[in-house]
């Protein structure tokens, strides 16, 4: 049987991945609530980043009651919501 072909992860360059890092270490400290687009996800994920862990390379997301861990590499973009 072969394998259903998936889509790669687009790359991006130092720069994003920087501005990227920057942005959610911006929103940590000042408890900001955040939505990030994450690479194949269709909707964004919401909440007030809890945690930064280099270890697994996740970012804790907590959002009422639930929390989301989403991988560094997967984000593709940072956003505040508008509501």
């Amino acid at each position: 049987m072969a394998k259903a072909k998936v889509a790669k992860r687009p790359t991006r360059d130092e720069f994003v991945l920087e501005e990227i890092g920057n942005q959610l270490t911006e929103a940590y400290q000042e408890k900001s609530e955040i939505l990030l687009t994450v690479w194949g996800t269709e909707e964004p994920v919401r909440g007030q980043i809890v945690n930064m862990d280099p270890r697994t390379g996740r970012v804790h997301v907590q959002y009422e009651e639930e929390l989301h861990k989403v991988k560094f590499m997967d984000i593709m973009g940072v956003n505040y919501p508008r509501d």
